[in-house]
């Protein structure tokens, strides 16, 4: 704080305000939250509040311990300080530096020892880890930007501290030795949202096994995109993986585990060292408990009774967690939502806060209910200004409408919600009562005479826009920095208002004058700045306006109007004060200013351009009122560094004070500017003070923040502050009458919901104007204006009736001159702008009569006559008006995109894409749209094609010198030709558009080639689609001319039915909208949905002007041409014969008249000449008909014809079509192929970059940790040096103390002998019992407190912590070392010697073991260090591997290049199962290698067969063999059988008496007879049977001989044929050989060519 002098000073009176913050725990009893540039301290039991400053620029974040009674917070600037204070002597103990570049983020202190953690902000992002006791960093890492939220040491372990996130969490570990301090975070893999485990899906840089695909090996995301690092794993993080749960509160454990409270209402446990994740309550179960479902875990706070947990919906409960069993045993229900829940350091008391701004306490031990400790509401003040009151009560109120009073020592007395936006507020001297502005437009009064129950007695609307000033003459002076003034004079007579408008409202301030409105005046613009001042002498109040001159900032002006007020002021009709009777004068300073008060005679301005405090003086002489006086400032000093800055003046008009965006607060003697006293009262981080209020003896002073919330009370102590008593009785006599009228006005029912009300119909009014005529939604003007508007209405009826039958007559006469120019013939009528004979003179006669229109409207003004209905109409036409310009605006923005459209999709074609479509078919073939290449892609032609003239010349060069040295064979080059013509054939060299200079597919190495290749492919591309577009359009233009013929066809058809009198319908073709696609873009009237409206009159007026049209039309027309054809040749110029099918020939009279019986011979004969000529004039209408039939068949059969043909031309389009389309797709797909291999390139360089810069990141990182590990090696030798010569002091002592019960006699007579030594003086009783003292130690765990609330037991000791615990073991030795316990008759000289050598003992005891700790401590980080090596060492070679790999595979696949090859059908060997082939094996082969393969495989197949057919006999003689040995072994079945059965056969006598007979040789001569006779016969039947076979034979030989001849005859033609078959052979042979020439002659040509 800077002072003017010693007498002069700003001083922290209180402190009110809360932001949202956290609160932390002190000490047992006490808090502290952050309330602006300050730190708040509230006793929970006495309620009592204090605050500190913060020393630096404003607070920042703050944390506290209260078990060491040690808080620490930051401040806000760049490059931050971190205070750390003890409590509660407020004594800054350390300032922590160079932490942060620009803030911190959160700050956290160690219960376990003097440490702090902070994080910070962009752009820095470290976590930086202090020993605020040395003020020494021991470490710090960057977290690469992680959004933190909080940060929580391990209550049993300070080497670990727990971050929280918006998304994550993750738990970081300090390994230490000895000074050495490193971080390691781990970042904690959270299930997914739903509750099921995630797998981590983040792309590995190390992979070295590529696995190849069908277009190259598999690369990682990073070498193909270009981005590694931690951006690619936070990219991929943010595209791959599924949405976890959201963390909102951790918890510690008493086993180091965390417990994690999920915005999900999941609740989870963490162990801190696996990382492991486990779900202790899931919502989405069907058993989970509906409490918690709708509770959540919004806070979380562990106790010994349970798990405290904060919910969402007001209420808290606390939980028994039994693995993952949840009980909930008891619920707190709250006012407001509850954000956090925490314990004081004994665990005694439990503190919720909310986000409104209570705190509530509740005792853990006891059953007392809960206690709100605090409730001074959340949120931004708007404003805050001193009553007039013996009590020195102040007033506040806040953006969301609550307005507070408060006591002289920060006391909340009383409050009223609103529910309205507050926009400015002013406290009367002459009553206790506040004003106060709100958005709608309204002025609201309070009654503040019971602090405790405020309330509403008068409201009026003066604006339909906020009330931005309300100013008023007096102590409680309120400056805002927005433009928001509400203010009265000193006397409290008045009371002045503005907004936006340049009107500014006086109103009557006294309560027994019913807040009259005065009047209003009328400055030269909208007011940025009100001041006012009384003047005793005169009794006038003088009023200052600050105005925007020219400039175009809202918030500078140049214009001062200055105005006077007396008790005399008359107002007109309309309450307007005049400027005469207002004495208005007009001052222009030479700079904008911001912001401006009135002085004596003087004005003090500020400028945020210069950045200045000015003062002008006010000329004294009479000028005239209608100029502008310049003024000239008289003092300039520095003002504020950020602005914009806003003043005030004290009302003993002594002080002034400034307020800007830099939170100070500047106080200067109006005397005398050059010195000021000046206090940080807010911060600039969150936009400075709001406003400043003085106190009515201008010894206090009240500050509002602009975004944080806080209300500062200071007081402003000086010499010679003795106060004018004068006009003090006169002021109580008016305040004591004013306060009890006040007292007596009746109080608005329920205000807060009449004003949301209001408001309420406000919004309505501007969505419906016609409500604005409602008296509750109009303002106090328009009341008034209506009013008067009424009165002269009555007054001045018959004038405006007058002038509205005037303009009536007008207006139709007007109309009438525009019908009759209507009706005028076409080259007659006038257009409507040609009734302005002179433009020019029009406009200037426009601009008269708006001339005189404002000057009819200010000589209304001044005769008193209402402008209402004027205005209303004249609004209504603007409204028209807007209407029509935004239509009209509408239609020219649709006619900007159509034409921005039609540029990019139509005209910017060279080529437009159309269709043609078959007559008889819808068989339809569109062409190629193109675009104009541009510039560009000409030149990279140009570029590709002279690099390839280059290359070729090259190569050619090349070739000659080659075959000098060696000339190649005919057969190797064939093979060549035949290789290169079968991988660059594509159909777009059979369609002729082949580009010359492509390159061939297997010479293609180099990046540059490719990309030549592609703009050669893309050429090729081009001259495909331009080849068919000229085919294209040949078809449509002879489609078009054909469908002319058609037509032509067509009348010439219905002109020979109309004589054939035939009804027919023709087929007619047209061109369809794809055909014709500029068709698009014409409107006709069928396409228009809904016709034009029409009134009846309008009806009427086109039907008249179509007739006069018509008849002018028609008297115009000169019909002579056609009379004169239809005289000279019956309307033609040529003799048609039409109708000739019609004529008849009349029959004579007689035949009408008489019967045939009475007719005479002449009349006969008439009549038979009549027959004859009828009969020949039928037979001549038969013949016509007939030709006419002819001819229309033919005009028929001819559009038949040619639209068949066209058709055939439509569909060998539609095959030139789809093989274009083969060749476009076959050189895109090339293009693909090519730019696959750059990309593949490219990211195989990006790989190999990636991989050689890794590993020399992680050689360095290696060769670091080598060094630190070295470092480290020899810090562990020296110190295992040290230790074993400390330790070998202490041996004996060791032994004795470790060792006591498995020492042998010997030692224990050895440690006797040592110990005696030292007394030997004593007696062996004496030396005795003092050995049992001297081997006793204190036991420290003894002096520890118990307390069975405390869930967390204290720290394990470090090493560093070891002089704290030998001092509490030294402390606990005092114990022992007491008189109490020396031995009674021992000398107190020897006591004190033996306490000393016991201490010394202790000593060299403690220091052994803190030794060994400091030791382990080593060892440990040193194996850490070790195995960081190792690994370093293992990625380095896995670096190294799959770099080699990677080189190796990028050699391969620059000597494995893909081709493109077109094969004929059936030289695809490949299995076609799928729809697209798999060639990813397949091998490209001569087609003479696979010839002879064919040749090959038939042989060997015909081996096969031929073997087959041999085992296949061989096989069927087998068969036959087995079948006849089956077949014996059978039949000697039957003759066993047989032979069986006759031995078995029994027989009778008479069988065997047959059997036994002799006479055999007779029945043996007759059967050889009977045989014989049969034998002759059978011969004479053969005989005759060969007879008739020979007679056969002879008939079959006399056919045989006449084929024969017919045989000869063919034979004789077949060899006849065979030599004119051979000439031809040997024709073709003759002409293939030559083309086979002519064809090896160009494929060598070719190979030279591309060989060069």
């Amino acid at each position: 704080m800077k002072t003017m002098g010693k007498t002069r000073s700003l001083e922290l009176r209180w402190i009110r305000g809360f932001t949202n913050q956290n609160i932390e725990f002190v000490d047992e009893k006490t808090v502290c939250y952050l309330c602006g540039s300050h730190i708040c301290f509230l006793n929970l039991e006495t309620k009592r509040q204090s605050a500190l400053e913060s020393p630096g620029r404003g607070a920042g974040v703050l944390t506290a311990s209260g078990i060491s009674g040690i808080f620490a917070f930051s401040e806000r600037k760049l490059e931050p300080s971190i205070f750390v204070y003890s409590f509660p002597d407020l004594k800054q103990k350390q300032q922590l530096k160079s932490g942060a570049l620009l803030d911190y983020t959160l700050l956290t202190l160690s219960d376990g020892g003097p440490y702090l953690a902070g994080c910070s902000s962009v752009p820095d992002f470290t976590v930086t880890i202090w020993n605020w006791e040395s003020a020494e960093s021991l470490c710090s890492l960057k977290q690469t930007g992680w959004d933190v939220v909080s940060l929580t040491f391990n209550p049993l372990n300070w080497l670990q501290f727990c971050v929280l996130g918006a998304s994550f969490i993750a738990v970081w570990n300090i390994e230490k030795s000895v000074n050495t301090h490193v971080l390691k975070p781990s970042v904690i893999e959270l299930p997914a949202a739903d509750g099921s485990s995630v797998e981590r899906v983040l792309p590995s840089l190390l992979n070295a096994d590529m696995e190849f695909t069908y277009y190259g090996p598999e690369m990682p995301p990073s070498s193909i995109t270009g981005v590694s690092g931690d951006d690619l794993e936070s990219v991929w993080a943010d595209l791959c993986s599924e949405p976890r749960l959201t963390p909102v509160a951790i918890c510690w454990t008493t086993s180091s585990e965390l417990y994690v409270g999920c915005q999900e209402g999941f609740l989870l446990l963490v162990d801190s060292e696996t990382h492991a994740v486990s779900i202790i309550f899931d919502p989405t179960t069907p058993a989970a408990n509906p409490e918690l479902k709708q509770c959540g875990f919004q806070g979380l706070s562990l106790h010994r009774n349970g798990l405290i947990a904060v919910g969402k919906d007001k209420t808290a409960h606390r939980l028994v967690i039994k693995g993952s069993q949840v009980t909930i045993t008891q619920t707190w229900r709250f006012e407001t939502p509850i954000r956090t829940a925490m314990f004081s350091p004994d665990y005694e008391t439990l503190l919720f806060t909310s986000s409104m701004g209570q705190i509530y306490r509740t005792d853990t031990g006891q059953s007392e209910g809960i206690v709100k400790v605090l409730d001074v509401l959340s949120g931004n003040f708007l404003a805050a200004a001193f009553c007039q009151s013996s009590e020195n009560i102040c007033v506040s109120v806040r953006e969301g409408g609550q307005l507070q009073l408060w006591s002289a020592h920060g006391i909340c007395l009383g409050s009223l919600p609103l529910q309205v936006q507050a926009t400015s507020l002013a406290c009367c001297p002459s009553a206790t009562y506040a004003a106060l502005g709100t958005a709608s437009g309204r002025l609201l009064l309070f009654d503040l005479n019971d602090p405790r129950r405020p309330r509403l007695v008068h409201q009026i609307r003066l604006y339909r826009s906020a009330v931005h000033h309300i100013v008023q003459v007096f102590s409680t002076c309120t400056v805002q920095f927005h433009p928001c003034f509400v203010d009265f004079d000193q006397t409290g007579h008045f009371l002045f208002a503005a907004a936006t408008d340049p009107n500014v409202f006086v109103l009557n301030a006294k309560a027994s004058q019913s807040f009259s409105v005065v009047g209003y005046a009328v400055v030269p613009g909208p007011v940025l700045s009100l001041s006012a001042r009384y003047i005793a002498e005169s009794g006038l109040v003088e009023v200052l306006t600050l105005c925007p001159g020219h400039e175009r900032r809202s918030l500078e002006g140049s214009l001062l109007s200055l105005f006077a007020l007396s008790a005399k002021n008359l107002s007109d009709r309309h309450s307007r004060l005049s400027d005469e009777a207002l004495n208005m004068l007009t001052y222009e300073v030479p700079h904008p200013i911001n912001s401006c008060v009135l002085g004596v005679h003087s004005v003090f301005a500020y400028c945020h351009r210069r950045k200045t405090l000015q003062l002008f003086q006010l000329p004294q002489d009479t000028e005239p009122r209608h100029r502008t006086v310049q003024l000239k400032q008289t003092k300039e000093v520095k003002g504020h560094p950020l602005g914009p800055a806003a003043l005030v003046l004290s009302p003993d008009q002594k002080w002034l004070a400034s307020l800007g965006r830099d939170g100070l607060l500047q106080i200067r003697e109006t005397s005398s500017m050059d010195h000021h006293v000046e206090k940080q009262s807010h911060s600039s981080r969150v936009g400075g003070i709001q406003s400043v209020s003085f106190s009515p003896d201008s010894h206090s002073l009240l500050t509002a923040g602009f975004k944080d919330g806080c209300l500062v009370c200071s007081d402003f102590r000086f010499e010679d502050a003795r106060a004018d008593n004068s006009s003090a009785t006169d002021m109580n006599e008016m305040l004591s009458s004013e306060n009890s009228v006040l007292i007596g006005l009746p109080e608005w029912e329920s205000p807060f919901e009449f004003l949301s009300k209001m408001d309420g119909d406000e919004v309505k009014v501007t969505e419906h104007e016609d409500s604005r005529d409602s008296p509750s939604r109009l303002t106090w003007l328009e009341i008034k204006h209506n009013t008067v508007s009424q009165e002269d209405d009555q007054q001045y009826s018959t004038k405006k009736e007058h002038l509205r039958k005037r303009l009536r007559e007008l207006r139709d006469a007007v109309q009438d001159m525009v019908s009759e120019n209507e009706k005028a013939p076409q080259m007659e009528r006038m257009d409507l702008q040609q009734f302005n004979l002179d433009v020019d003179g029009q406009r200037r006669v426009d601009t008269m009569l708006a001339e005189e229109v404002m000057q009819v409207i200010l000589t209304c003004l001044k005769s008193k006559i209402a402008l209402n209905v004027v205005c209303l109409r004249l609004k209504s036409i603007f409204n028209e008006l807007q209407v029509k310009s935004e239509i009209e605006q509408k239609i020219q923005e649709n006619d900007a995109l159509c034409v921005k459209l039609k540029g990019e999709l139509w005209d910017a074609l060279m080529v437009k894409g159309r269709a043609v479509r078959a007559f008889h078919s819808d068989h339809e073939v569109k062409n190629f749209p193109l675009t104009e290449r541009t510039t560009k892609q000409l030149e990279d032609l140009r570029r590709a094609e002279h690099v390839r003239m280059l290359e070729k010349a090259e190569v050619k060069r090349q070739n000659s010198r080659q075959e000098k040295l060696h000339h190649p064979t005919s057969e190797s080059v064939d093979q060549q030709g035949e290789g290169r013509d079968l991988l660059t054939s594509s159909y777009s060299a059979q369609l002729g558009c082949s580009h010359p200079d492509l390159y061939d597919q297997l010479t293609l190495q180099t990046t540059d080639q490719r990309i030549n290749q592609i703009i050669l492919l893309q050429d090729v591309i081009h001259r495909v689609k331009t080849a068919f577009n000229h085919e294209f359009d040949a078809v449509h233009r002879q489609k078009v001319r054909e469908i002319s013929h058609v037509r032509d066809r067509n009348r010439q058809i219905r002109e020979i039915m109309a004589e054939l009198e035939l009804k027919e319908d023709l087929w007619e073709p047209e061109m369809t909208v794809s055909e014709m696609p500029e068709r698009l873009f014409i409107v006709d009237d069928n396409e228009m949905e809904t016709d034009k409206f029409l009134t009846p009159e309008q009806r009427q007026e086109e039907e008249r002007k179509r007739q006069e049209e018509q008849k002018r039309l028609n008297a115009e027309s000169d019909e002579s041409r056609d009379r004169a054809l239809e005289d000279m040749m019956a309307g033609v110029l040529e003799v048609k014969t039409q109708g000739f099918l019609k004529l008849e020939i009349p029959p004579p009279e007689f035949v009408l008249t008489k019967p045939d019986v009475h007719w005479s011979d002449e009349e006969k004969k008439l009549y038979k000449e009549f027959e004859k000529k009828k009969k020949v004039l039928c037979e001549e209408k038969e013949k016509y008909r007939k030709s006419l039939e002819t001819e229309m068949k033919k005009l028929q059969a001819s559009t038949a014809e040619f639209t068949e043909k066209l058709d055939g031309s439509v569909r060998r389009l539609f095959e030139m079509k789809i093989r274009s389309q083969m060749a476009v797709y076959q050189e895109e797909l090339k293009i693909i192929c090519l730019k696959h291999s750059i990309r593949l390139d490219e990211a195989m360089r990006n790989r190999e970059a990636e991989l050689t810069l890794k590993l020399e990141q992680t050689l360095s990182h290696k060769e670091q940790l080598g060094n630190e590990l070295t470092k480290q090696e020899q810090e562990v030798a020296l110190f295992r040096e040290s230790y074993e010569s400390i330790l070998a002091e202490d041996r004996v002592g060791t032994k004795i103390n470790r060792f006591l019960s498995v020492l042998t006699y010997i030692s224990f007579k050895i440690l006797d002998k040592d110990f005696r030594k030292e007394f030997l003086d004593l007696p062996r009783l004496v030396v005795d019992h003092l050995y049992k003292l001297f081997k006793r130690r204190p036991r420290v765990q003894k002096l520890r407190t118990e307390n069975s609330t405390k869930p967390f037991k204290e720290q394990t000791p470090c090493a560093s912590q070891g002089p704290d615990a030998f001092d509490k073991m030294l402390k606990a030795m005092d114990e022992l070392d007491a008189k109490e316990n020396m031995p009674e008759g021992l000398n107190p000289a020897v006591w004190e010697r033996f306490c000393h050598a016991r201490r010394a003992k202790a000593a060299s005891e403690q220091k052994v073991r803190v030794n060994a700790l400091t030791m382990a401590e080593m060892q440990a980080f040193l194996q850490k260090r070790n195995e960081e090596n190792v690994a370093a060492e293992q990625q380095i070679q896995t670096l190294n591997r799959e770099l080699e790999s990677l080189l190796k595979t990028r050699n391969m696949l620059q000597m494995d290049t893909m081709v493109q090859a077109l094969l004929k059908q059936g030289q695809v060997e490949v299995p076609i199962t799928d729809l697209a082939p798999d060639y990813s094996d397949a091998v490209l082969l001569r087609r003479s290698v696979v010839e002879d393969l064919n040749r090959t495989i038939q042989a060997l197949g015909e081996q096969k067969i031929a073997t087959m057919e041999e085992t296949k006999e061989l096989r069927k003689g087998l068969i036959q063999m087995e079948w006849e040995n089956k077949k014996r072994r059978m039949q000697i079945e039957d003759l066993k059988s047989k032979a069986r059965d006759i031995q078995m056969l029994r027989l009778t006598e008479d069988q065997k008496e047959h059997l036994n007979k002799i006479d055999r040789d007779s029945r043996v001569s007759k059967q050889v007879s009977t045989l014989k006779k049969t034998i002759e016969f059978h011969k004479k039947a053969h005989l005759k049977a060969i007879e008739k076979r020979r007679l056969k034979i002879k008939q079959l030989n006399s056919q045989a001989g006449k084929k024969a001849e017919e045989n000869a005859e063919l034979d004789q033609q077949i060899r006849s044929m065979e030599v004119t078959v051979s000439e031809l052979t040997h024709i073709w042979e003759a002409t293939a050989l030559v083309e086979v020439h002519s064809t090896k002659r160009r494929t060598i040509k070719a190979g030279a060519e591309g060989n060069i």
